[in-house]
């Protein structure tokens, strides 16, 4: 909305800033940092009065967790709230990336919202049947990819860009389509499974979104894409703003959601932001990428599947609990531990990610 204010602009006074998409990037950062800060507590307050026993604790889980009894989740939901207020203030309304990926992660928001809901009612850990979400999230996703492919440049439309590679593309044709599903929806429930410890998804997930800005504003920009040899698509350098904004609401969450958490983000803030990261990657062409910059989030994906797998051919583990952060957590690693031992994996796996850019 504060792009708008340009118009008034001579070209030499405060209102020109507002073209630039650095400065309404910083805008975003800072306003959604201060609305955590500022509606935190009030929310975490009222979600203990609405919820009294918080969120249901697995059975099966780590001895650990039975002290964390009694706290309130849904805190997704600040995150949410300082994400689109602030993306809404300071991104361009006329860009058609930043409204994709917004309904994105405001659809999957819902579906983490009915599912966090329906588990403190019931006092259950199953919540809203996993078919019914993994269903709805495929539409969503369908919707997405169909939407960004069709705002691409006709020369990238269907095609899948590799980092190493700058010159290869493979046309997907409408497998596109498909493909794009298996990111956003995969995103998605690789980061809610890795939301397992206090400050452990959110970190690497403002990693990723940072990662992503950076990669968003470079392929947005023709003069930065032509010197690192990477594709051009016009548009995506608006998603800055919104990475800013997630940014920053993800580490005004993280005041209230560090050890020992006094709220949990809940499947309201982790599908939400992992689709997020899914129809960022999917819109900026670097799909790939973000396998890389979220490994973390691959790992403890992987980790279920092979589990799921292997019990059910064997009737054994492969690890002592997954998803993997708790496999550590059996192992007598301390919680503080294995969270910042896995925000320097991503910091590293996002440098990495970072440095493709430049690879020719």
């Amino acid at each position: 909305m504060f792009y708008w204010l340009s118009a008034f602009s001579d070209g030499g006074d405060v209102f020109n800033l507002f073209r630039y998409q650095t400065v309404r990037a910083g805008g975003a950062f800072l306003t959604a940092l201060i609305f955590g800060f500022v509606f935190g507590r009030p929310l975490i307050d009222f979600l203990r009065r609405k919820q009294k026993k918080g969120q249901p604790i697995r059975d099966d889980g780590p001895q650990s967790h039975f002290a964390k009894a009694g706290t309130p989740t849904m805190g997704g939901l600040l995150i949410l709230s300082a994400l689109m207020v602030s993306t809404l203030l300071w991104a361009r309304w006329d860009n058609p990336y930043v409204w994709i990926v917004l309904l994105v992660t405001l659809a999957f928001g819902l579906i983490g919202f009915a599912d966090d809901y329906a588990k403190v009612t019931k006092q259950n850990t199953k919540g809203v049947p996993g078919k019914v979400r993994f269903g709805a999230g495929l539409v969503i996703a369908a919707l997405a990819s169909y939407a960004a492919s069709s705002f691409h440049p006709g020369d990238l439309t269907h095609q899948l860009a590799f980092p190493f590679f700058k010159d290869l593309l493979l046309n997907l044709w409408w497998f596109f389509i498909p493909f794009g599903m298996v990111v956003i929806v995969g995103a998605a429930n690789a980061v809610n499974l890795t939301d397992g410890l206090d400050g452990l998804a959110i970190m690497p997930v403002m990693i990723a979104a940072g990662t992503f800005g950076v990669i968003a504003y470079v392929v947005g920009n023709a003069n930065y894409t032509e010197y690192l040899g990477v594709h051009f698509v016009p548009g995506t350098g608006e998603l800055l703003i919104f990475c800013a904004a997630l940014f920053g609401g993800g580490m005004g969450f993280l005041w209230y959601n560090a050890p020992p958490a006094a709220v949990f983000m809940g499947d309201t803030g982790s599908l939400a932001l992992g689709g997020a990261l899914g129809a960022i990657a999917v819109c900026t062409k670097h799909e790939i990428v973000l396998a890389i910059v979220g490994g973390l989030f691959v790992v403890e994906a992987m980790s279920v599947i092979i589990q799921v797998a292997y019990f059910k051919r064997t009737g054994k583990r492969v690890f002592l609990m997954a998803p993997i952060h708790h496999h550590f957590e059996k192992k007598g690693w301390a919680e503080p531990q294995i969270v910042i031992r896995f925000w320097i994996i991503s910091l590293i796996l996002a440098l990495i990610g970072l440095a493709t850019l430049k690879v020719r």
